[in-house]
């Protein structure tokens, strides 16, 4: 069946402002999907996979795109939605178009340059290739331009992963346990959850297993005070107040009122009641040092280039550039910093990243420890043994989707001396959270 011409039409026009990069794909289409509503279901999927198609293989489209006649951006939209759908199921084509299509999609890439091949900016790359050598980097390359699976959490506070298989297969949609997370599920094919029982209750949360882990790593425990200090949406925030069973007290801090909102409908599926979300305005707010030396635990998932979650997200390797990572660099080492101070003598600091950077990760840990001489690096590889992961690792965390199947995550545990200065006084919960 052969999609209507108005197709490329639309494509091309979300394509062009995509491609601008003045902000996320997936919000640019959701608005242009918003703002057309006759569009169909199955025009949007084509639509979205095209574009998500492109992104992934930029380098290679723009290429290929230097032949044929027409706009340049209309040659470019062809080409992903050739590759999405195939070049028969495109309509309102011109004769000189269906032949260029048709040759262009025949080409055998496996002769094209390696960089051509991992559809990385140049300067990215580089990296990956001084970092791996070229043939690892090329499978990283492949494997984060290759979409996600989908990954969910299973929330122990309701249920257990092997009767959520059960309730799953009765949808029917077929989960496997994933590798490393003990509440993580796999869906291969991406069914829509949002109307599932599971997940209305709060039973079930979408969640990557990297990001699981991270929360693992951190190891929260019952009674603990713990604090997510860039908890975002609050995935892993969720995943910490399950691990403390409900008990203690967990700080949601977050910059973005707007992105601790959207944890509220999540907390309240969820059945915890010991997540206090905090809006703070930068790393040293005064509710920060409130809490000086106070805390058991502190998760640091640090604001990134977010080079490791390409899989979701192509669109971020276009969106970055060499400055800005430097001067995510600044804020990265100051939150860390920030955060440190709330962790007591004997506590633990995790600082992470979703990026596969160097600058971004160890850099960032050992200019930290060369300042901070009351904290120590422990091993990964001994914390994923206490919580009985199978993952070897070595002092840091550092998962690769062409390794592990995950998205790509970094992660370093700190320990503060047990000898480091004892807290003032004790703060009271409303002494944190007020302006």
């Amino acid at each position: 069946m052969r999609l209507p011409p108005a197709i490329v039409g639309h494509a091309e026009e979300v394509l062009r402002e995509i491609l601008r990069f003045t902000g996320p794909a997936d919000v640019t289409l959701s608005r242009y999907f918003r703002d057309h509503p006759k569009l169909g279901s199955r025009e949007r999927g084509v639509i979205a996979e095209a574009i998500y198609g492109l992104l992934r293989n930029k380098s290679v489209y723009t290429s290929f795109s230097e032949s044929g006649v027409g706009p340049a951006m209309r040659r470019l939209t062809l080409l992903g939605l050739a590759d999405a759908v195939g070049v028969d199921s495109l309509g309102g084509l011109s004769e000189e178009e269906t032949q260029w299509l048709t040759r262009v999609m025949e080409i055998d890439r496996s002769h094209l340059s390696l960089a051509m091949k991992s559809n990385m900016p140049a300067w990215v790359w580089d990296k990956f290739v001084a970092k791996l050598g070229e043939a690892e980097a090329l499978q990283l390359a492949e494997s984060l331009n290759t979409p996600a699976s989908l990954d969910l959490r299973v929330n122990t506070m309701k249920s257990n992963r092997e009767d959520v298989i059960a309730s799953l297969a009765a949808a029917p949609i077929i989960a496997e346990p994933t590798p490393y997370s003990a509440t993580g599920l796999r869906i291969k094919k991406k069914p829509s959850i949002q109307n599932l029982p599971l997940f209305k209750d709060g039973t079930i949360e979408v969640q990557d297993e990297g990001s699981q882990l991270l929360a693992q790593l951190v190891g929260a425990k019952r009674g603990e005070m713990v604090a997510d200090f860039c908890a975002g949406a609050g995935g892993k925030t969720l995943a910490l107040g399950a691990m403390m069973r409900n008990t203690g007290r967990l700080y949601a801090f977050d910059v973005s009122e707007k992105r601790l909102t959207k944890l509220k409908p999540r907390l309240a599926r969820s059945g915890l009641s010991n997540v206090h979300p905090v809006v703070i305005a930068h790393e040293k707010d005064a509710k920060i040092k409130r809490l000086a030396g106070k805390l058991d635990r502190v998760l640091v998932d640090a604001p990134c280039s977010g080079l490791g979650t390409l899989r979701r997200n192509p669109d971020v390797k276009w969106r970055q550039t060499p400055d800005g990572i430097a001067e995510l660099n600044v804020k990265q080492s100051s939150i860390l910093a920030g955060a440190a101070r709330m962790v007591k003598a004997g506590g633990r600091l995790v600082y992470a990243t979703c990026s596969v950077l160097d600058e971004e990760n160890e850099g960032i840990v050992q200019g930290f420890l060369a300042t901070h001489p009351d904290f120590e690096l422990i091993p990964a590889s001994k914390i994923l043994a206490e919580q009985k992961v199978e993952l070897e690792m070595g002092d840091y965390l550092k998962l690769l989707p062409h390794v592990h199947q995950t998205d790509g995550f970094f992660a370093a545990i700190l320990q503060r001396n047990k000898l480091a200065a004892k807290p003032e006084a004790e703060v009271s919960e409303a002494e944190v959270e007020e302006d």
